[in-house]
């Protein structure tokens, strides 16, 4: 059975998208990377990764970008666009993912679509940003795995990374990564 692992930028003061969902925050400066303008960790969860999910609105930033870059550009563009990606969604009928594969759009409950999912990859599934999805699969308690990319800024207002959370979920620590920049990766397992 697949694990299901939500990434999530988030500033310090714990925000994930700004005022009326700005992303500014999110672009790290390049000293915020490891070795060669990768963060090292960071390729080490990837490794295990066999599929990418998304919900409607992260998946129309990311199909503007991913599709657009190569390796010299963006060193996980490869991985990206080779990656199946799901996207749950009610009102999109296709997703289109450049001169790639397309994305299979996953109609219907978020929690069904993810339970399906995680009894078809044997690895881990990745969900990037799709705050609203995020926070409905932690309710629901699908979530295995939590990292957050904390980036050294204070919005002092925004949208949480769990947005639609009810209940708290206890999370235990299992990896600390720091960059000169300010950067910090905390990666948890949910209990």
């Amino acid at each position: 059975m697949g694990r299901l692992i939500v990434e999530q930028i988030v500033t310090a003061d714990g925000f994930a998208a700004g005022p009326r969902g700005s992303l500014d925050h999110l672009i790290p400066p390049e000293d915020a990377r490891g070795n060669g303008g990768v963060d090292e960790g960071h390729l080490r969860m990837l490794d295990s990764v066999e599929a990418i999910l998304l919900g409607r609105n992260t998946y129309r930033i990311f199909e503007e970008y991913w599709p657009t870059k190569t390796v010299d550009e963006e060193p996980l563009a490869d991985l990206i666009n080779a990656l199946p990606k799901h996207v749950v969604t009610n009102t999109l009928r296709r997703a289109p993912w450049g001169d790639y594969s397309s994305a299979t759009v996953e109609v219907g409950e978020p929690r069904d679509s993810v339970r399906r999912l995680k009894n078809r990859y044997t690895g881990d599934i990745i969900l990037w940003g799709s705050l609203t999805l995020a926070g409905a699969l932690l309710q629901a308690e699908l979530v295995d795995h939590v990292r957050l990319r904390i980036v050294p800024v204070l919005l002092g207002e925004g949208e949480t990374s769990t947005v639609g959370l009810r209940h708290a979920r206890d999370l235990r620590l299992v990896e600390i990564d720091t960059f000169p920049s300010g950067h910090v990766t905390l990666a948890y397992d949910v209990l």
